[in-house]
């Protein structure tokens, strides 16, 4: 009898011990699983030759307080004595979470049509957004205004008002933005400004509170131009199927007497920039052909060696919305009615070139 228990004994131990030795390898392979896509998620970069922490941390978009205390924290056996970048070697860059940034995207993957959503960035009196069709169904959008932050572009004068280009960029990019939701798309605003959402005054108001996805924007040109850039590209890979494009706005400055038509760049080599810049140029020309019978549209579509055009991955067109310095062109930004026209004439341009295909 004791023999028998003995035995039953040592098969109940084996048993136990196998048990145990399966969990151990379960658990060890979750681990493992995490831990590679916890790796896999963390971007790696090399800084640039004279490129300090914030400089570096501004190129991908989380150079904030909490960003610079999570970089230093991850890689702080990486840096020198004195906390600085050693180049050749790879660096952890933080998430936007990690940086506390809001990244603020508006997307519709699962609204249909006669739903709404909400988008803060239009402010109270335009944040619901009734989703009117599903014209531009998995169509995603990059939409960029001009300049913003420390440097507000280029600035006109109506009477006793200063008109800064940012502003009526960014209030038209913003009723750009809401025209596509409408119709079903997914957006991404780069610029944002949390307290100024659509406007309706004449002289909007100018302000340094912009950002770039929360991040704040950087004097230099070439820093400022490359941070959207960036923001840009990273939504971009993380978008990968479907019509994506890139639509950057800006108002141009020239002598006072010359009066020009909204005009459209696409970079060189861009075939399906080129398409949509003569989508939205062909539009705009039928428009005035109603609205202003007799007055033409000279509005021209033209390749051109811009910075924004050739380091976004997106195919892209730039709008030229007018000469600020001009009394008439300036009827174009300064009316409300006129902005949101702007708006919605883009807007239908980008559904006919939709309608072409990727």
């Amino acid at each position: 009898m004791y023999q028998k228990d003995k035995k039953y004994l040592t098969l109940i131990s084996k048993f136990v011990k196998s048990v145990i030795s399966t969990y151990r390898m379960w658990i060890m392979l979750l681990l493992l699983t995490y831990t590679v896509s916890s790796i896999q998620a963390q971007t790696m970069a090399r800084p640039r030759e004279g490129d300090g922490v914030s400089t570096f941390l501004a190129r991908y978009g989380v150079n904030t307080k909490e960003g610079r205390r999570a970089f230093i924290r991850m890689n702080k056996k990486k840096l020198t004595a004195k906390g600085g970048l050693i180049l050749g070697r790879s660096y952890c860059i933080p998430t936007p979470q990690e940086a506390g940034l809001k990244t603020t995207t508006s997307q519709n993957k699962t609204n249909k049509a006669n739903s709404s959503i909400t988008e803060p960035l239009f402010g109270k009196n335009h944040e619901k957004v009734s989703i009117k069709s599903q014209k531009l169904k998995g169509a995603c959008f990059y939409l960029v205004s001009g300049h913003g932050g420390p440097d507000p572009g280029a600035i006109g004068r109506a009477g006793k008002h200063e008109l800064h280009e940012d502003e009526y960029a960014y209030d038209i990019i913003l009723r750009l933005g809401k025209c596509l939701l409408e119709q079903g798309a997914n957006v991404h605003f780069i610029i944002q400004d949390e307290k100024d959402g659509i406007r309706d005054e004449k002289y909007l108001k100018g302000s340094k509170r912009e950002t770039c996805m929360g991040a704040p924007i950087p004097l230099n040109q070439t820093e400022r131009l490359q941070q959207r850039c960036d923001a840009v590209n990273r939504l971009y890979r993380k978008d990968t199927k479907g019509y994506r494009r890139a639509i950057f706005i800006h108002v141009d400055s020239r002598n006072r007497t010359d009066r020009v038509d909204v005009f459209f760049y696409h970079c060189t080599g861009s075939r399906l920039g080129r398409r949509l810049a003569e989508r939205i140029r062909d539009t705009f020309a039928a428009k005035y052909d109603v609205h202003q019978p007799g007055r033409g549209f000279d509005g021209n579509v033209s390749a051109r060696d811009l910075y924004v055009l050739r380091k976004t991955d997106p195919p892209a067109v730039f709008l030229e919305l007018g000469n600020i310095q001009n009394a008439r062109d300036r009827q174009r930004l300064v009316l409300r009615s006129n902005r949101q026209a702007l708006a919605e004439w883009i807007c239908n341009g980008i559904i006919k070139d939709y309608q072409k295909g990727n």
